[in-house]
């Protein structure tokens, strides 16, 4: 005891904040459970039966029961968490708002408005000496009061720079609490069995404590260190935490230590919680990482955690003794792929994910914005020369030192107006609408059951293709009822009166359901009058406890008879065994093993089979063709899943070895046949049809038998009876796409995939292959989009390969749940269908945006420059170009991005990865109203004095007051924008504008807003936004002007597109300048700089030079070897382009690249496809061809462009060549 209370002493003075274990009145400190949890393998197990004895020892020290587990008290509850802490990992504090402010304020355009303000607001003060000396400069100063006044538009600058900054910070701010809250409903999702006072219930992760009894199973997410008390058959990939990709064995005996973050990969079992929250191991790689202030989101396992374990992994490896170094990169190159993409993913997700949209808008802003720069330029400079020509030049005046701030204060007034031209060219609501977007549709999804865990799943589900959907549970309801059964030799169409069976065979039969399944799997009763009985754990199970019941017997006295512990040794379900066994020892010392799976493979494994009274008799090969054909098909046609459940006998002595399967599993007695019926979701039809019509393939991907796989598929509409399409099994389909060497080619993935509708007894390897081969095929001009459903630990990778990886909530394991972007939380696929809808609505709406933007920048920076230019003075000033920008930014991104969706979306086909984010029809709309808005501005600035016969507001000296003349051009200029918001709502030429106008309200309240301040503006403004006020007539004027819009829209969409030929070069040229290679930008491909894309220029002869390299070491190898064929797959690409990318290969291999890359590259280049069909005749011109433009230096830049999706596309192979030099 002194050992104790000497660690006691020394666990206190390390940690003053946890009280001394006997404080708590538990016989166990947290530093020592901190210790323990800190051993591996046997070391743990010594450790163990030292200090405690045994794990009852440790228990009771824990004051635990490892049966009951803990009382449930309250007291107890929050002692226990007062002592060894909650399970919960402090949570980063969110930026405060100051902050965001100040992050808004460094926007460099508008440093330079502030800059540019404060001159102005100082230069205001100072008055030349000596009246009329300093020209032009100080006429109109005479004026009463104005010359005070100059100071107004200075601070008005900076006012309208603080509303905008408070504007955007307050978005910033309520987007990141979205994303928070977002977060801790992901969190609260995950729950976790606990037994508490012998019950087992389902608890928050957040709230287990130690000295709790966790019941762990396949598939979970392990939220606290344990150690193991009981194990069936566990295995755990500890991978997040070692990097070691082996799955661990674990059990009680040899290496009992389960780490928090690892997942269960096989089996199931019970662990003793001890050690949670920033006491778990993952919490200690947190804290280390300084979770507590710069830390992730609370549990952030959710998303970052592999990729921070992963960098801790070798921290753990010196305490592992394992010199897993080695293991690092090797890891890479077997499972690398998934990884590789994951670790992106994750580094992606820090630095803003951004999505093929955001890339798109990123290019297209930046193009914008220089232009707008360029305008601007050249605005200033035209101002300056002209008032220099003009002053010292025309009117011969000196340059008087006096007049110095005057002169001066000319300059910052030209400064500010180039500034406003460059502040309304910068589509700075871009970034802005993206974000209001999305945010609205992820919150609105959340209602239709679809929770999206990264943002810009929900845009790239708008251009999915395809869907690969799970059955069981998605297509059907999950609820499995047991309808029919083959007994005795007999084929019972429905459930059989107990009566009719043997009393052995009955007896055998609810023994073997009884216990060969979960214990955890249980039918409870009705909670409401009249409902069906509830089915908890495995829902195939389920089906069969209904049968046992069904046939008036009950399973749980039989299971109480022999609970868990006793069960001798248990074979779990696995996708590889498709069987479940659970041996028991009988009273007089032998051994009986109960089985039941998938039929067709149990049936295989059966020698014997029970006939009518309950007897064995043998079950030749010939009986079992006969069985399929007529017990087996018959009930999968009609949709029914099969099980056959059998047992086997075994001598006591000599004990049979347990660990050799082949030969256990095998000389089986079959007891019978089950058809379990999953009906079909009634509104799974009528989705899949909207699906179809919405250009999206519905491909069914599932366990089950071919038969009853495609009876479901009819069933749901997948496939229509006498339709050209493949349902095939994995056998077959593997047959289908590999060559003799057991390589999946892609050439025949393509003679596949198009056609097959049903991919039946599919292993999820199969799944990610096809995956795979749908989204790297090159069949159709665009790259296919592909969306998959899963809900086993098997399916993870691929929901990652996938471009949207739906994970079921319900069903789903936190493995699936992890690697998935969306989790639908009813498990239903209608939800699917939802998140399309959203997906191309978040599309449509940033193109409305986008339509309204462009308009407004075109004929605010045109307006601003011709104004400037002619008259020496923007005819909209800084402050009502900022009003102006406001109105379009941030108002307009509001209104346009929270358009509801409609039906109408799902009417189209999917818009392509590579079409341009402008289309020819949004073109002509913005040329269109563009043409319009100058027409009229200028009409007004020109001859608007005389139609409204008032003072012409031109050539205004120095801080004049505000003219009539301009406050209608502004006010014109608003109100065409404020109707032309209206006609952005349609963007694919609809006539009706305002329909649907009134189902969102976000609209409607945005634009008569802006309209009433407008009103404020001009009638109240004054000097600060250089308005004065106008009457009733001028108003109705500039109101018809801006209804003028409506009409003049109507007009724009009688002109047919096909009229307008060079809109479709302005479509394109978007689309050349935006993304150059976009076709291959993947989600897990970061964007191009644009600085390397300059670098772009000079490597293109750096790759000429190695190509020619390269087809010369093709050359001596095509006569090396013949094992050209097999160098040149397609399947090797992907594999390739990770060696690349993969750091660790980047720095040693850079040999073996030459030859490897060059394979693909035969893909990518049509100049040197030939060369293998015909090696020995094209070789002396194969080098040159590829070479001419190098030769003749010429075509160079043609050909960097032509070769652009060669050369530039992020995955393609000669970015990943560039990326490794």
């Amino acid at each position: 005891m002194g050992d104790l209370t000497n660690s006691d002493y020394y666990s206190k003075n390390q940690r003053n904040d946890v009280s001394s274990n006997h404080e708590g009145g538990f016989g166990v400190s947290v530093m020592e459970l901190r210790e323990l949890m800190e051993l591996r393998g046997s070391e743990a197990v010594v450790k163990i039966q030292e200090e405690y004895g045994d794990m009852d020892g440790l228990c009771q020290r824990l004051k635990t029961s490892p049966t009951e587990g803990l009382t449930g008290d309250a007291t107890d509850l929050d002692k226990r968490k007062e002592v060894y802490g909650e399970n919960l990992i402090p949570p980063k504090k969110p930026k405060t708002f100051l902050q965001l402010v100040w992050e808004a304020l460094q926007d460099v355009t508008l440093i330079i408005l502030e800059v540019a303000a404060l001159i102005s607001l100082g230069l205001s003060f100072y008055q030349p000496p000596g009246g009329d000396t300093c020209g032009t400069a100080a006429a109109g100063a005479e004026d009463e009061g104005e010359a005070e006044a100059g100071w107004i538009e200075g601070a008005a600058i900076l006012l309208s720079v603080v509303c905008v900054v408070l504007v955007t910070a307050f978005n910033d701010w309520s987007k990141e609490k979205q994303f928070r809250g977002l977060q801790s409903r992901i969190e609260q999702e995950q729950k976790f069995q606990v037994v508490r006072g012998a019950q087992v219930i389902q608890l928050p992760v957040a709230d287990i404590v130690v000295g709790d009894i966790a019941q762990i199973k396949y598939g979970d997410l392990l939220p606290t260190d344990g150690v193991l008390i009981q194990g069936n058959d566990l295995k755990i990939d500890e991978s997040s935490l070692t990097g070691e990709s082996d799955h661990v064995k674990k059990a009680a005996d040899r290496d009992p230590m389960l780490l928090s973050g690892t997942h269960v990969m096989e089996g199931s079992g019970r662990m003793l919680v001890t050690a949670v929250g920033v006491n778990s191991q993952t919490g200690i790689i947190f804290t280390l990482l300084g979770a507590g202030e710069p830390g992730e989101e609370e549990k952030k396992e959710k998303k970052g955690m592999s990729l921070l374990l992963t960098s801790f992994s070798l921290w753990l490896k010196k305490q592992d003794g394992a010199a897993a170094m080695e293991m690092q990169p090797l890891k890479s190159a077997e499972g690398g792929e998934m990884e590789e993409k994951e670790e992106k993913k994750k580094a992606n997700v820090s630095k803003k994910e951004k999505s093929v949209l955001q890339g798109k808008l990123t290019k297209l802003a930046v193009q914008i914005g220089k232009a707008g720069l360029v305008m601007s330029a050249i605005t200033v400079i035209i101002l300056v020369l002209y008032f220099a020509v003009d002053n010292f030049v025309l009117q011969k005046r000196p340059w008087l030192t006096e007049c110095t701030p005057i002169y001066v204060q000319y300059f910052v007034k030209f400064f500010i107006i180039g500034v406003t031209v460059l502040v309304v060219a910068v589509p700075e609501g871009l970034p802005l609408a993206v974000t209001i977007s999305l945010a609205y549709s992820v919150k609105k999804m959340m209602k239709d059951n679809n929770l999206v865990r990264h943002l810009d799943a929900c845009e790239t589900m708008g251009n999915a293709t395809a869907i690969c959907s799970d059955k069981t549970g998605t297509l059907t309801t999950n609820r499995m009822t047991a309808v029919a059964c083959y007994v005795g030799d007999v084929h019972y169409k429905e459930i059989p009166d107990p009566g009719l069976l043997s009393v052995k065979s009955l007896d055998i039969l609810v023994n073997a359901i009884s216990l060969n399944s979960a214990y955890t799997t249980k039918i409870l009763p009705a909670t409401k009058e009249g409902g069906l009985p509830m089915q908890v754990g495995n829902k195939t199970e389920c089906g069969l406890l209904g049968l046992v019941l069904d046939l008036k017997r009950d399973y749980q006295p039989v299971r109480n008879q022999i609970p868990e512990e006793k069960l001798y040794k248990v074979y779990t379900f696995n996708s590889v065994r498709k069987s479940m066994s659970t041996v028991i020892k009988l009273p007089d010392g032998s051994f009986r093993m109960y089985s039941k799976g998938a039929s067709e493979i149990v049936l295989k494994k059966c020698t014997k089979i029970l006939n009518q009274e309950g007897e064995p008799r043998v079950f030749r090969p010939r009986d079992k063709d006969e069985m399929v054909k007529k017990v087996i098909e018959p009930m999968a046609c009609d949709g029914l899943r099969t099980i056959c459940v059998a047992y086997r006998d075994f001598p006591g002595d000599p004990e049979p070895l347990w660990d050799n399967e082949n030969d256990i599993l095998n000389e089986l007695t079959a007891v019978c046949v089950v058809g379990i019926e999953d009906p079909v979701r009634p509104e799974v039809p009528s989705a899949i049809v909207r699906c179809q019509r919405a250009g999206i393939t519905v491909r069914m991907v599932t366990g089950d038998n071919i038969n009853t796989a495609r009876a479901i598929a009819i069933k749901c509409g997948i496939i229509h009876p006498g339709e050209d399409f493949l349902c095939i099994d994995g056998k077959e389909f593997n047959r289908r796409i590999r060559n003799e060497k057991g390589e999946v080619e892609q050439e025949r993935m393509d003679k596949v995939w198009p056609k097959l509708r049903v991919l039946a007894r599919s292993s999820p390897t199969d799944k990610h292959t096809l995956v795979k081969g749908i989204i790297d095929s090159c069949l159709t001009d665009q790259r296919q989009v592909v969306a998959v459903t899963g809900d086993g630990t098997n399916d993870g990778p691929a929901l990652k390969k996938a471009d949207v990886g739906f994970a079921m909530g319900i069903a789903g394991t936190d493995v699936a749940k992890e690697a998935s972007d969306i989790i639908l939380t009813d498990d239903n696929f209608s939800s699917i269908v939802k998140a399309v809808m959203w997906g191309r609505n978040v599309y449509d709406s940033i193109s409305k945006f986008l339509q309204f933007q462009l308009t407004v920048n075109v004929v605010a920076v045109i307006v601003a420059f011709t104004g400037a230019c002619i008259t020496q003075d923007s005819p909209l000033k800084a402050v009502q170009m900022l009003w102006v920008n406001l109105i379009m930014d941030t108002f307009a991104s509001l209104a346009l991005a929270t358009e509801p969706p409609t039906e109408a979306l799902l009417m189209r086909k999917p818009y392509g990865r590579n079409k341009p984010l402008i289309s020819s029809t949004m073109t002509k709309n913005i040329l269109g109203h563009g043409i319009y808005q100058l027409v009229i501005i200028f009409s007004l600035l020109f001859v608007g004095e005389q139609i409204f016969d008032i003072d012409s507001g031109r050539h205004a000296p120095l801080h004049s007051p505000p003219s009539e003349h301009y406050t209608i051009i502004f006010n014109t200029f608003v109100l065409m924008q404020l109707f032309n918001e209206i006609n952005a709502r349609k963007i694919h030429g609809e006539r009706n504008v305002f329909d649907g106008i009134f189902r969102n309200p976000i609209f409607c309240s945005i634009v008569f807003g802006t309209f009433a301040i407008q009103i404020v503006i001009v009638q109240f403004g004054g000097k600060p936004f250089s308005c004065t006020p106008l009457d009733l007539e001028k108003w109705g004027w500039c109101t018809f002007l801006g209804l003028g819009e409506l009409v003049w829209g109507q007009v724009i969409a009688t002109i047919p597109n096909s009229k307008l030929r060079f809109l479709r070069g302005a479509g394109q040229l978007t689309k050349k300048n935006e993304m150059p290679g976009d076709e291959d930008m993947n989600e897990d491909n970061e964007e191009i700089d644009h600085a390397e894309r300059e670098l772009r220029r000079g490597q293109v002869l750096w790759f000429r030079g190695l190509n020619r390299i390269q087809t010369q070491i093709r050359v001596v190898n095509a006569f090396r070897s013949s094992l050209y064929e097999g160098l040149e797959k397609p399947d090797s690409r992907p594999s390739i382009h990770n060696f690349m990318t993969h750091p660790e290969f980047r720095i040693e291999d850079t040999t073996p690249h030459i030859p490897l890359i060059d394979d693909t590259d035969l893909e990518e280049d049509p100049a040197l496809r030939m060369i293998p069909q015909s090696q020995t005749g094209s070789q002396p011109q194969s080098p040159n061809k590829n070479n001419n433009a190098v030769d003749s230096g010429i075509n160079l830049t043609i050909d960097t462009t032509s070769k652009s999706a060669a050369s530039s596309g992020p995955a393609s192979p000669l970015h990943s060549l560039e990326t490794s030099l």
